[in-house]
C-alpha cells in the first residue's frame, strides 16, 4: 500500500516520458543556441588556466652540502622530502619537527662544490684525514668546535683558497655518488599529482666573498639529470663566472634534450655585483650577448629568504614606507667587506627591474626581466619557514634559549656583524601551475607565473590588460576575467587595444590559518624620454575605512599583537581584497613594469614566539613583530 502512490505516479507519467524520449532526437543546433547561447552553462568547461597556487621551496640544503654538514646537519635529501610532504621528522639537534601543512613541492639544492665531501669527513675517511686541513677540521668537529671549523672552511672557500686535497670535484667517485644519491632521493619522493620533488643544485659563485649564487632547477627526471654532473666554481672543471654556467646549461639541453633554468639569490650580499649595468665583476662590458643569455637562463629571482629581503632598500626608495623590511645591508656573504651605499643600486630587485628597462632600450634585450619567488636557503634539511615553528637557517640556529643572543656573522676587521635574531623566517615560492608535476611547475616558472611570499600562504592573482573595468572586481572568480581580458603575472602587456591606459586586476585572499590583509599595492617603474628612471607605489585596495592623508599615504592598519603572549587577533584587516586599477600617469611612449605587493597585518615574529616559549627578555634591538607579505612577478609594457 505504501508503494501504490508511487506506482500510480509512474503510470501517469509514462505517456509523457515516452513523448519526451521520442522527441529527444529533434534538438537542433539552432534550438541549442537559443537555449544556451554561445558559451557553455558551466563557466569552467574547457578551462585551461591554473586554479590554485602551489607552494614550495626552491632552495634547501641538507647534510650533503659542505657548510650545512659542518654546521651539524645530519638530515639528508630523503629526510628533507619527507618533512616537506608533511611527515614528522627529528631535527639534527634532536627536536621533533612538523609543518602546519605539507608543501606542494621541494627542490633540494645542495652546493655543487664539494657535494658529499662533508659526510665522508665526518666518517673519518683516511684519504681526507691524510691532509693537514682534513685532520685539523676532523679534530675540531670531534671536540665540538664544528661552528669554528665551518667558518674557517667557508672563509677559505669564499676567498678561493680551499685546499685542493679536500675538494670533491666532478670526475671523482665521491662526487658522482653524492649526485646519484641526490637524484635518487628526488625520484623516490616524487609523487606526480600530489607532491613534486624536483631535481636541482646550487652553483655557489663567490668573488672575494661577494655573492653570485644561482640555484639550477631541472624540468627532467633522472634519465636526463644523471647524464651530467653539476657545474662547480672551482677550476679546472668549474668557474665563478655566470656566463660559464649558462654555457653549461646550454650544453646540458643540447646533450639531453632536457630543460633547465637558474634562479639567482641574495644580491643584498653581493656588494654591488649581482645586477651590473655597465661592466660585470670581471671588468667586461655588459653587451647584447650577456643580456640575451641572462634573460634566457635566469627567468626568476629569489627575492626573500633567511638572509634578508631583497625587494627594495629605504636608501633607494625613501618614499616607500614598506621598503625597510628585514634588511641585511652590512656587508658581503662572508662579512669580509663592509658595504657602501654605492653598491645598493646593483643588489635589489626594484632598481634591477628599472635598470633593465634602460638596458633593453640600449641592447635590445632586458637581462633583468625576471619573475619572483621566495625560498628558505635553510641549511637544516627543514623547509620550516613559519614564524611560530621556525627552525633557523643553520643547525646552530635551531630552537634554543641562546639563539637570539648569538652572532650569525662577526668580523672585527670589517666591522660587519649580524646577529642570529636578524635571520628571517622566510620564505616560500608560489607557482600557478596547471598540475603538481615537475613539467608543469617548471613551465610555470619559465613563463614567470609565480610570486614570492615571506612564509605566509596567501593567494594572489595579478593580471594586466587594456579592458578591465570595475565590474571585474565584483566576481568570485577573477581568473576568468583575468585570462580572458589580459595576461597574468610574469607576462608582457598584450598589444594595445581599446583602452588608453593599462588596467590591472589584482586579488588577494588571506592564508586560511594566517593573518588578515592590510593592503594591496602596485609598484610601477618606468623610463622617461630622457632615459631617467622612476618608481612609484600605489595603494589600490585596503582594509577598513581608512582615508589617504594630505601626503597621499594611508594611515597604518594598526596592530593587535600581544607580545607578552605572542598572539594576535584578526579583528583588523580584511580576509580578502580585490581591485581594478588604471595607471593615472601612463605615457604610451615609456617603457614600464608593474608588480603587486600584498601586506598582512602585523603578527608576532619568530623572536616573539621564542621569548614566550623560553621565558626570555629579548635583546633591546631585536624585531618582535612582522608584516608578512607577497611580491608578484611583474608585468612589462614595451612601446
Amino acid at each position: 500500500m505504501k508503494r501504490f502512490p508511487q506506482l500510480l505516479f509512474l503510470a501517469t507519467c509514462l505517456p509523457l516520458l515516452s513523448a519526451l524520449a521520442q522527441d529527444a532526437g529533434s534538438l537542433t543546433p539552432e534550438k541549442a543556441a537559443r537555449a544556451h547561447g554561445k558559451r557553455e552553462y558551466s563557466p569552467y568547461v574547457d578551462r585551461k588556466y591554473p586554479t590554485r597556487p602551489l607552494f614550495g621551496d626552491t632552495h634547501l640544503h641538507t647534510g650533503m652540502s659542505m657548510d650545512a654538514g659542518v654546521w651539524g646537519a645530519s638530515l639528508m635529501p630523503a629526510d628533507a622530502y619527507r618533512f616537506a610532504r608533511g611527515q614528522q621528522v627529528r631535527s639534527s639537534t634532536g627536536l621533533q619537527a612538523k609543518l602546519s601543512r605539507p608543501l606542494d613541492f621541494l627542490v633540494v639544492t645542495d652546493h655543487s662544490d664539494n657535494m658529499g665531501w662533508v659526510t665522508d669527513l665526518f666518517a673519518g675517511k683516511p684519504e681526507l684525514l691524510a691532509d693537514e686541513y682534513g685532520k685539523k677540521w676532523y679534530g675540531m668537529i670531534q671536540e665540538g668546535k664544528a661552528n669554528e671549523a665551518a667558518l674557517e672552511m667557508i672563509g677559505l672557500f669564499s676567498q678561493g683558497k680551499f685546499p685542493q686535497a679536500q675538494l670533491y670535484a666532478p670526475g671523482t667517485p665521491g662526487y658522482r655518488h653524492a649526485w646519484e644519491e641526490t637524484v635518487a632521493a628526488a625520484e623516490e619522493y616524487n609523487d606526480p599529482g600530489r607532491f613534486t620533488a624536483m631535481i636541482g643544485y646550487e652553483w655557489t659563485s663567490l668573488v672575494k666573498g661577494a655573492n653570485m649564487h644561482r640555484n639550477v632547477l631541472f624540468r627532467d627526471n633522472a634519465d636526463r639529470a644523471l647524464q651530467v654532473l653539476p657545474f662547480t666554481i672551482m677550476p679546472p672543471q668549474g668557474s665563478p663566472n655566470p656566463i660559464d654556467l649558462w654555457k653549461w646549461m646550454a650544453a646540458y639541453e643540447e646533450k639531453t634534450g632536457g630543460r633547465v633554468l637558474a634562479i639567482p639569490h641574495n644580491g643584498n650580499l653581493s656588494n654591488g655585483i649581482m645586477f651590473p649595468v655597465e661592466r660585470a665583476y670581471t671588468g667586461k662590458q655588459i653587451d647584447q650577448n650577456y643580456a640575451e643569455q641572462r634573460a634566457r637562463w635566469e627567468r626568476l629571482y629569489e627575492v626573500c629568504q633567511t638572509k634578508g629581503d631583497g625587494e627594495a632598500h629605504p636608501y633607494l626608495s625613501p618614499n616607500d614606507e614598506f621598503a625597510d623590511f628585514e634588511t641585511w645591508d652590512k656587508g658581503n656573504l662572508d662579512a669580509s667587506q663592509a658595504k657602501t651605499k654605492e653598491m645598493l643600486e646593483f643588489e635589489y630587485v626594484r632598481p634591477a627591474l628599472k635598470n633593465g628597462l634602460k638596458l633593453a632600450a640600449k641592447l635590445g634585450t632586458n637581462p633583468y626581466k625576471f619573475g619572483l619567488v621566495g625560498s628558505s636557503d635553510a641549511h637544516t634539511g627543514l623547509a620550516a619557514m613559519e614564524e611560530e615553528s621556525f627552525f633557523g637557517k643553520t643547525v646552530t640556529q635551531e630552537p634554543s634559549p641562546q639563539r637570539m643572543f648569538e652572532a650569525f656573522m662577526n668580523n672585527p676587521k670589517s666591522g660587519v656583524k649580524i646577529m642570529d635574531w636578524e635571520v628571517c623566517a622566510a620564505g616560500y615560492a608560489a607557482v600557478w601551475a596547471e598540475e603538481n608535476t615537475r613539467a608543469s611547475i617548471w613551465d610555470a616558472m619559465h613563463r614567470r607565473e609565480t610570486y614570492a611570499t615571506t612564509g605566509t600562504r596567501l593567494v594572489v592573482r595579478f593580471f594586466g590588460g587594456w579592458e578591465f573595468d570595475q565590474g571585474d572586481a565584483h566576481t568570485r572568480n577573477p581568473a576568468i576575467a583575468g585570462y580572458t581580458k589580459g595576461v597574468p603575472m610574469g607576462a608582457d602587456m598584450p598589444k594595445r587595444s581599446g583602452g588608453t591606459s593599462p588596467s590591472f586586476l589584482v586579488a588577494a585572499l588571506k592564508d586560511p590559518i594566517g593573518a588578515n590583509l592590510d593592503r594591496i599595492q602596485i609598484v610601477k617603474g618606468w623610463m622617461d624620454a630622457d632615459e631617467e628612471l622612476h618608481e612609484k607605489v600605489f595603494d589600490v585596495a585596503w582594509s577598513g575605512d581608512r582615508k589617504r592623508g594630505d601626503d597621499g599615504k594611508l594611515p597604518p592598519v594598526g596592530s593587535t599583537v600581544d607580545l607578552e603572549n605572542a598572539t594576535w587577533t584578526n579583528t583588523i584587516g580584511a580576509p580578502e581584497l580585490i581591485a581594478v586599477w588604471k595607471d593615472p600617469d601612463f605615457d604610451p611612449s615609456q617603457r614600464a613594469f608593474y608588480y603587486a605587493r600584498v601586506i598582512e597585518i602585523p603578527t608576532p615574529r619568530w623572536t616573539a614566539y621564542d621569548a614566550k616559549r623560553f621565558g626570555l627578555k629579548p635583546p633591546p634591538d631585536a624585531r618582535m613583530t612582522i608584516a608578512e607579505r607577497a611580491y608578484t612577478s611583474p608585468i612589462w609594457y614595451t612601446p
